[in-house]
């Protein structure tokens, strides 16, 4: 246990005492001590006990923490009468000792001044038919028509088209009509995780400190659909970590979950002074209907955006499928002597293929190249777009593959981030000796299949494009013959998956080229494709599959 007097600058001090084994400080919601203090970190400093004793660590905060006007180093033992300071607050050690007692918030003593009610039990009950009517049945049957009244209008405000923005409006809109809180602030579930954050809020006061919630009052009303009727903020622990609350006088709160069938998707909670008013049961039960109104109306709005960015993404996976197929060559340069074909059969997804054919300079024979670049969508078409554009000059001036490579792997460095490279295979082959010159930039090895069926692997000469600022690439070299044929393809041929999650790979692309060497170049393309399909057997191919050949006629 350690006890705390805690003074924020410009608000009056107050007490407080913790059995747990650690106490963060700060401006955070998730603070155990949270204080209303703009020169605090969100999490400023972290009190512990260990072995017994008590310690005050700094967190890493923008001013500090000091203890006894000290700043503090590491860890620094407590005593009593040790004084603490945060920003502009002061915090002063009144008692240290005793043992932390673990209990379930189910276990706690909740005194007389809090009431917890099932939320779903008082949404069967809010009908009319549920009215009980004792010795004040007129003025019992003015409230119900009233808050009756208010429900019809919030329904009929929901039957229009409306916002986020706007339901959570109308929400405050119709608490601070009918409830009259000093503050009220509704919070949002912002994630998967079980993260709140706050979605709307007002006050009454301007200059007042917003409605600060504990994770304590998030668990109760949020995880157990619970509604939090607490008509003395200050007997409760679980809701006096709130200081703001405490420092502008708020005692009476009331909190509901805005619950449907499927969840609570978050929570409102309302604010005031004891000398104003107590909020009542029946003031929860309204608040627990409206919330259930709002949950449904927030989910649809939720179902609908999420539509919308379906939409979006789909039209920029069109988009980025038009960028890419422009990329494509529409035809094929005759080479003399030569059988050309190149196909890109696509996948669901957009992929970074790319393959171009360019007549070499002096028109004796031509370059080649395909190339891969990482990622997918809109982002790997423009990385493609971008590469197009740097190979395209080198290959004009007619600079060999290594070359290429070399200053095309420069300049993608340099204009791209480190997680943007391109793997290629650049070829020239010269059409009257069958010599093809080469430089593999970390793309899948080339198959070259000679006319007897004998197989070579063309592997590697150098890393990916624009994976390093400066980038050399071995030249490399083989000799073609009549009836030779290269075939250079992207890994969605070769990483294509079964439904035992195997992968296609290079060994049978290898059997089905030799089985088919002599056939017509797009004939073999087809047969590639069969032979993917009936491997793949219903799976969805991933990437894009990009194949090019050529094969020595004469």
């Amino acid at each position: 246990m350690i006890r705390l007097r805690v003074a924020v600058l410009g608000s009056a001090p107050f007490e407080r005492q913790f059995d747990q084994d650690e106490v963060i400080i700060g401006r955070s919601s998730r603070a155990h001590l949270l204080l209303a203090d703009r020169a605090l970190s969100r999490e400023h400093a972290r009190l512990f006990r260990r072995d017994g004793a008590w310690f005050v660590e700094d967190l890493g905060s923008r001013n500090g923490t000091t203890c006894g006007g000290q700043r503090i180093e590491g860890a620094r033992r407590l005593a009593e009468g040790d004084h603490l300071g945060l920003g502009g607050s002061t915090l002063a050690v009144l008692a240290v000792g005793g043992q932390a007692v673990a209990l379930m918030p189910e276990e706690r003593d909740l005194g007389q001044h809090t009431v917890f009610l099932s939320a779903s039990q008082m949404l069967r009950e809010s009908d009319v038919a549920s009215l009980r009517l004792g010795e004040d049945d007129a003025a019992t049957l003015r409230r119900h028509v009233e808050r009756l009244k208010l429900l019809n209008e919030v329904q009929q405000a929901l039957s229009r088209s409306i916002t986020r923005e706007e339901l959570l409006e109308l929400i405050l809109d119709r608490a601070f009509s009918h409830l009259k809180p000093e503050q009220a602030a509704i919070f949002l579930k912002a994630d998967a995780g079980g993260e709140f954050v706050r979605a709307a809020s007002r006050v009454l006061n301007p200059g007042v400190p917003e409605l600060q919630v504990s994770r304590s009052l998030v668990r109760e009303v949020v995880n157990r659909g619970l509604a939090a009727l607490v008509l003395d903020a200050r007997t409760d622990a679980r809701f006096s970590e709130a200081a703001s609350l405490m420092n502008v006088g708020l005692r009476s709160i009331l909190a509901a979950p805005l619950m449907d069938p499927e969840g609570a998707v978050g929570m409102i909670v309302l604010g005031t002074r004891v000398a104003l008013r107590q909020y009542s049961e029946d003031d929860a039960q309204l608040m627990v209907t409206l919330g259930s109104a709002a949950a449904m109306r927030l989910r649809n709005i939720a179902l609908a955006e999420e539509a919308a960015e379906r939409r979006r993404l789909e039209s920029e996976v069109a988009l980025a499928r038009r960028i890419q197929v422009a990329l494509l060559p529409e035809t094929l340069p005759p080479l003399a002597g030569w059988e050309v074909h190149a196909g890109n059969v696509p996948s669901r997804v957009v992929s970074g293929d790319y393959y171009v054919v360019m007549p070499r300079p002096g028109g004796d024979g031509a370059v080649f190249m395909v190339a891969d670049v990482s990622g997918k969508g809109i982002a790997a078409s423009l990385l493609t777009a971008s590469l197009e554009a740097l190979a395209a000059g080198p290959i004009e001036d007619g600079l060999p593959p290594d070359e290429v490579c070399e200053r095309v792997s420069r300049r993608l460095f340099q204009r791209t981030p480190p997680e943007k490279y391109a793997t290629a295979f650049v070829a020239s082959v010269e059409g009257s000796s069958g010599v093809m010159r080469y430089a593999n930039a970390g793309h899948n090895p080339a198959l070259l299949v000679r006319a007897s069926g004998e197989t070579q692997w063309l592997g590697a000469t150098g890393v990916p494009l624009g994976l390093l600022s400066q980038a050399c690439y071995e030249p490399a070299a083989v000799q073609l013959a009549p009836g030779d044929l290269v075939v250079l393809y992207t890994d969605g041929i070769t990483e294509a998956m079964n439904p035992a999650e195997e992968e296609y790979g290079g060994a049978r692309l290898e059997a089905v080229c030799r089985r088919h060497r002599g056939a017509a170049l797009p004939d073999l393309q087809a047969a590639v494709e069969r032979d993917l399909d009936a491997f793949a057997a219903g799976v969805p191919y991933a990437d894009d599959r990009t194949i090019v050949m050529l094969r020595r006629c004469r």
